[in-house]
């Protein structure tokens, strides 16, 4: 069913797109060895338990790759949406889960036997208001963070390393839409000046080590498993509830909401691509809506009436984020196929089902599904991580 936390892609994502001939890739997820053998690619995913990394599991998997998750279940929100999230990955034969910090001094022992061609580094410390309260640990774990993968990538021999990164770092941009030509970006927020100094990072990496290192810059991700802070959640949160929501400023502020599908078709699209050594790439839909016509979508996919309340704008918000995705279309095949209409029947339907599991629905979902469980972050009980030995 679309929508529901069962299938084992996306909802409203395609088969893996086609690649231009003209454009170098790295292959399909396996090839064979010197030895005539079937060799599966590997990629680890960090943040693989949160709203977007899920995603991306369940279709690296179904594409056939070997994943590594790491995930630490950050208390920014319920630890119990990150299990259900990936629930339909437990028990797969090719998933390996790994509870872990990703600032942790020992991650690279906790991942010793691991050899993977390629990182989808999506893990941090996410919001620009958190940030605005907390500077330090967003720098700490968005700039440390993609430092230690980096060097894990430099030890291990990865070459390709795959960073979400974001519309924030355009900042007080006013020239629309936003373009990675543009190379005047004034951050407004912590969170934005981190996500810029971890594309720094990856430029010396991929300058000096010789790593493919393209950083993806998304733009209001939306969709099922939406991560409970964001607008689109909580609306729809307080609508169910018979609630105001709340609206900063006049409502005409403008977002460019991107389906949660059409960004990991981007991601998938960047593990194949083979020509330049860097790059940066918008993700986005290519287009703007206000933030009173996104409330009143949601309103049609729910059939339920939003009452307002208006709140003064809040510090470090920018007016409007609009992508320029032509880069993306030229260079990675990326073709945003999902309207905000379908994207938030999508995200009614997984909304309402979510909604009806119980507070935890699964404490251990991992318990007797055959998944390898290691490298707990804490001493580990014997049903919590019943294969980390092997």
């Amino acid at each position: 069913m679309a929508g529901s936390l069962g299938g084992s892609l996306p909802p409203g994502s395609q088969p893996p797109m086609a690649v231009s001939a003209s454009r170098a890739v790295l292959g399909p997820p396996f090839r064979l060895s010197e030895k005539g053998k079937v060799h599966m690619r590997k990629v680890l995913v960090t943040g693989g338990a949160g709203f977007i990394g899920s995603h991306v599991v369940d279709r690296l998997l179904a594409d056939g790759w070997h994943v590594t998750a790491v995930d630490n279940f950050d208390p920014f929100y319920d630890r119990a949406t990150k299990l259900a999230n990936i629930l339909p990955s437990i028990g797969h034969p090719n998933f390996r889960f790994c509870y872990a910090d990703v600032c942790a001094d020992n991650l690279g022992s906790l991942l010793a036997q691991g050899r993977f061609e390629a990182i989808v580094h999506l893990a941090a410390k996410a919001g620009v208001r958190p940030s605005i309260v907390d500077p330090g640990g967003h720098l700490r774990v968005n700039v440390g963070g993609t430092a230690a993968l980096l060097e894990l990538a430099r030890q291990r021999g990865v070459r390709q390393f795959v960073l979400a990164s974001s519309s924030s770092v355009y900042g007080a941009n006013p020239r629309l839409p936003w373009s990675e030509a543009d190379y005047d970006l004034p951050p407004i927020s912590p969170y934005a000046q981190t996500k810029i100094s971890a594309e720094s990072l990856g430029h010396v990496y991929s300058h000096l080590y010789g790593i493919r290192f393209l950083a993806l810059r998304f733009f209001t991700v939306y969709g099922p498993r939406q991560r409970p802070d964001l607008a689109i959640h909580k609306f729809a949160g307080s609508m169910v509830r018979g609630e105001p929501i709340t609206i900063f400023g006049s409502g005409t502020t403008c977002r460019d909401y991107t389906y949660v599908g059409d960004v990991v078709k981007g991601i998938s699209a960047a593990l194949e691509y083979a020509d330049s050594m860097y790059e940066v790439f918008n993700l986005g839909s290519g287009r703007t809506v206000d933030l009173l016509q996104m409330v009143a979508t949601l309103e049609q996919s729910f059939g339920l009436r939003a009452l307002l309340r208006h709140q003064p704008e809040q510090p470090g918000d920018v007016r409007t984020t609009y992508a320029n995705i032509d880069k993306a279309q030229r260079m990675l095949g990326y073709e945003p196929a999902s309207s905000l209409a379908f994207g938030m029947s999508q995200f009614a339907e997984w909304f309402r089902a979510h909604s009806a599991l119980q507070k935890d629905p699964c404490e251990e979902p991992w318990r007797g599904s055959g998944t390898r469980v290691f490298a707990p972050l804490s001493e580990p009980s014997p049903a919590c991580c019943p294969d980390s030995s092997r």
